[in-house]
């Protein structure tokens, strides 16, 4: 008897040091007008008991506030109040009721009297002559428990493949309500373009403040004039004439930490890895070939994972065509250190040449710690090589439960098959090993592919990729035709399937147009892919942010359909809350939770998470 008890203080021990830090989210209120109603959505936290319910209140005017649901509401967390009177005022809050007891709940969201009919948030940007809104992340910037937004502009940019100069990267941070809180400039010593400037947000240190972390250069200025480095150097190829015209081969590499309450630096070290030779980073993947001027040397991803199973760390990334480097970092007490460095060295290493434009980060051992999932190949939460599959490089890569029938998790994921190479376009491996469940498209190169359960008659996941007219299920069996779209995904209506998401409108497959964001555009041409995806706020579906036409502001866009499913906040998934930090990375990519959504779903688990105390 004392043996079982020692064993089960020890699973215990065990399971309250994995549970992972989180942020400590409030209840993410949201009321959108929709003609003379009112659509209310409110989350679930992932901490939250199953028997917690809510009363939902409007407080109109100078009015006193009042209920509106006859009995506390247990199941899914959104309301049509159709008595508000769009003339005054309303103010919607909830409380939360756990055995009949009723608390006040952090969060409430205004609606103006007499305001117009629209169908997004409006956050106007402050302008930057030449520049437009590109790939953003959310934080809480702030400690409020809400959201805030860090918006990289963009001037004018290069791809790695290209010469010429390029406008410095600059960070904007705003409030959801529209507050412009600060801004970075990251200098000339920064080249724009997809490939060189990922940034990560996050709550690295636990204090309930997100940070931004980036490389940066000689001249980068944060929001107070401080400045990195040397202002004076400048390490741009100004020679028209010279083959890396307008490249940054040379010259001193950093990585930083803002903080994300005031932009203002924190902390600066040496990038890790150095550039090193130049002719240093081809080989194996992609056209198997290499260069000199600067293409695939500054091929950079990012990520955030948790590597001890508890607190965040920032994964910063260099080369895929052949070297590949991982650094990863820890952020604690104003100071970045070295947790460990994954480094393939050289083409002939199995592990290069393996990367993505992309990443995405999962427990694929299942031991409560993250692996990283680079493309082809996989880094354990140790900093060691766990698999390759020899795969090489590919432009899109989806990692969830999408086989429910199978343990664990799988990967989909496509690839370029170039210049006399060969191998399969399209793949399924598992996420734990790297054993292969499908291939197709053999020796073609395949550019865009996407995996997720998107017919809701169908369980399990559906694929379907560039080249290829038809629709698999997970067994790699044909179940219908392609979408049109072969970009993102979204979770918009009321079941638990997904929804196409691609420039700045919504279908559902096989039914059809489900919303237009008239007046909006995406990023990033013919990539199409919006400003962020994410659930936000309200309840568990997720929001679209898009800029306008004329590029003066942000406009956040949710769902008015009622749902009958409840969900904790998606983003009280670890996995999920990390595929939104990486998800401007590169090209970007749609979430994934850890856990299959879908047809025929089975109750979601809890997530072993702790809230970060304020």
């Amino acid at each position: 008897m004392k043996k079982i008890t020692l064993l089960i203080l020890s699973l215990l021990s065990v399971s309250i040091f994995a549970q992972r830090q989180m942020e400590n989210l409030d209840r993410g209120v949201i009321a959108i007008k929709d003609k003379d109603q009112f659509f209310i959505g409110w989350r679930v936290l992932g901490t939250d008991p199953d028997n917690l319910a809510f009363n939902l209140y409007r407080k109109s005017g100078n009015k006193k506030a009042v209920k509106l649901n006859d009995k506390p509401i247990s199941g899914p967390t959104n309301f049509l109040d159709t008595k508000a009177n769009v003339l005054e005022e309303n103010t919607w809050f909830v409380k939360t009721v756990l055995k009949g007891k009723e608390s006040d709940a952090k969060g409430s969201f205004t609606i103006p009297a007499s305001s117009p009919d629209k169908d997004y948030l409006s956050i106007v940007l402050k302008p930057i002559e030449g520049y437009t809104a590109n790939d953003l992340s959310v934080g809480d910037l702030d400690g409020d428990g809400k959201y805030d937004l860090i918006v990289h502009m963009t001037g004018k940019g290069h791809d790695n493949s290209h010469t010429g100069i390029t406008d410095p990267p600059i960070f904007q941070a705003y409030t959801l309500e529209g507050k412009f809180l600060w801004q970075i400039n990251l200098g000339k010593n920064i080249r724009e373009g997809a490939h060189y400037t990922q940034f990560m947000v996050y709550d690295l240190d636990g204090d309930g403040i997100a940070e931004l972390v980036c490389k940066t250069a000689d001249g980068t200025t944060d929001s107070q004039n401080n400045v990195v480095g040397d202002a004076s150097k400048d390490w741009v190829d100004r020679d028209p004439n010279s083959g890396t015209y307008g490249k940054i081969l040379k010259g001193p590499e950093y990585l930083s930490v803002f903080d994300g309450r005031t932009g203002k630096l924190v902390t600066t070290v040496d990038y890790i890895a150095e550039r090193g030779d130049l002719a240093g980073w081809g080989g194996h993947g992609g056209s198997g070939g290499n260069d000199t001027k600067g293409n695939r040397i500054d091929r950079f991803t990012a990520c955030v994972a948790y590597l001890d199973g508890v607190h965040p760390s920032v994964v910063m990334c260099r080369g895929y065509y052949g070297r590949t480097v991982l650094a990863a970092w820890d952020f604690k007490n104003g100071k970045l250190t070295s947790r460990w460095v994954f480094d393939s060295k050289d083409s002939e290493n199995p592990y290069s040449g393996m990367g993505n434009h992309n990443l995405t980060v999962a427990d694929v051992d299942n031991d409560g710690k993250d692996e990283i999932i680079y493309g082809s190949m996989c880094v354990d939460d140790n900093g060691q090589g766990l698999y390759t599959t020899g795969f090489r490089h590919g432009d899109a890569i989806h990692v969830s439960d999408l086989d429910p029938d199978l343990p664990g998790l799988e990967v989909f994921g496509i690839h370029e098959i170039e210049n006399g190479t060969t191998g399969p376009g399209a793949t399924i491996f598992a996420a734990k090993d790297g054993k292969v469940l499908f291939t197709g498209s053999i020796n073609e190169d395949v550019g865009r592919g996407v995996a997720d359960n998107i017919d809701p008659e169908l369980g399990g996941a559906q694929f379907w990729y560039s080249g290829s007219p038809d629709l698999y299920d997970m067994k790699g069996k044909v179940v219908g035709k392609a979408p049109n779209s072969i970009n993102f995904l979204i979770y918009w209506d009321g079941d638990t399937s997904r929804e196409l998401l691609d420039s700045n409108h919504i279908d559902k497959y096989n039914k059809g147009r489900l919303f237009m964001a008239t007046g909006a555009v995406s990023n990033n041409g013919t990539k199409s892919t919006p400003a962020l995806s994410a659930d936000i706020f309200g309840d568990w579906r997720e929001e679209l942010i898009l800029r306008s036409e004329d590029n003066k502001e942000l406009r956040v866009y949710s769902t008015i359909i009622p749902t009958n499913v409840r969900q904790y906040t998606l983003m009280h998934d670890p996995q999920y809350r990390l595929s939104i930090a990486w998800q401007n990375v590169g090209y970007n990519q749609p979430p994934h939770t850890s856990f299959y959504m879908g047809k025929d779903m089975k109750p979601v688990p809890k997530p072993n998470i702790s809230l970060v105390k304020k």
